[in-house]
């Protein structure tokens, strides 16, 4: 058996500059960490040569690859030239449809998995890549590149998305006391709702036509180095302002961003010690952010109609944890 392990992130700001339609246009930028939530994969031999087995939220039994409803599984398979004898399962600590980006870890993990098999060594940047063209250009899906590289490389970082289609990795290397300090005062709440994200970012790919939505997301990426300027100063203060600056812009994007559910819960958390936050994702419901003191929290916690959901930064990105030596 070999298994995988690949985290889940959260964006700050610069969210939906990470598009085709916006970044060959004008550059874009995303300041996200991953978290120490994960998307396990597994890959054995499956006893039957001939066949194929996937098991997700649903089992899927097949002789011919292109029978497998699942897209990712199916075309990941095809990259890697596996034709059968294999059967792959997904675990993870979160839900799909959260705003974490559990769909690109999932393609990061399965595609570092099945390379392993393969035995092919691979680079974090490789895993974006390929996971990029895999969801981008092969399946089709109305997303950025955002979650790829978050999910490939771990850590705290600024993703910079060129009109050349390459992407810049800029670590962040924050004073100890202050990445504990800004850990220590993120707080997250589940809300529900889970929904595929296609949808609203259809619309928002349509919208970066429009010069005033595009101007938007130009406002959105110059928070970037914005608050990377505030992190490496130390002024987290600043912080959850900036977060609430950008969560503002974000709903500019597309109409079905926020809602009236969304909008009382967040302005419930702005009364109750937060300084800012933000919807997780493309929006719609999931997971939102508050950015709050901590000597506040409980406050907030007790205040806030939704669970409480306890995390830490992440700082590995995705990882091979297990090589059995039944593919030796």
């Amino acid at each position: 058996m070999i298994i995988t392990r690949t985290p889940f992130r959260i964006s700050f700001v610069g969210g939906g500059s990470d598009l085709r339609d916006f970044y060959s246009k004008c550059q874009g930028a995303v300041l996200s960490t991953s978290i120490n939530k994960y998307m396990y994969i597994s890959s054995h031999k499956y006893f039957e040569e001939d066949k194929i087995r996937a098991k997700y939220s649903q089992t899927e039994t097949v002789q011919n690859i292109e029978d497998l409803k699942h897209e990712i599984i199916r075309e990941a398979l095809k990259m890697a030239n596996i034709r059968g004898g294999v059967e792959v399962s997904s675990i993870a600590d979160i839900p799909a449809g959260t705003g974490m980006g559990s769909s690109s870890a999932f393609t990061v993990g399965l595609l570092h998995n099945l390379n392993a098999i393969k035995r092919q060594y691979s680079s974090k940047e490789m895993l974006a890549e390929e996971a990029c063209r895999m969801e981008i250009d092969i399946l089709k899906e109305p997303i950025g590149k955002q979650d790829q590289y978050a999910a490939a490389f771990g850590g705290l970082n600024i993703f910079r998305f060129n009109a050349n289609e390459t992407v810049t990795v800029e670590p962040l290397y924050l004073k100890q006391d202050v990445y504990n300090q800004l850990e220590e005062n993120l707080v997250l709440f589940y809300i529900g709702n889970e929904r595929k994200a296609s949808e609203i970012l259809v619309e928002q790919k349509n919208n970066i036509g429009n010069a005033d939505k595009f101007a938007v997301l130009k406002d959105m990426v110059a928070l970037v180095d914005v608050l990377k300027d505030v992190l490496y100063k130390g002024t987290l203060d600043e912080f959850g302002l900036l977060l609430n600056q950008n969560w503002l812009l974000k709903q500019r994007l597309a109409s079905k961003i926020s809602n009236n559910h969304i909008e009382d819960l967040y302005q419930l958390g702005l009364k109750n010690g937060a300084t800012g936050g933000k919807l997780l994702g493309a929006g719609g419901g999931g997971f939102i952010l508050f950015y709050c003191p901590k000597e506040l929290q409980q406050k907030l916690i007790s205040a806030m109609p939704a669970r409480h959901f306890d995390f830490k930064f992440d700082n590995e990105g995705t990882k091979l944890i297990y090589f059995g030596d039944e593919w030796a």
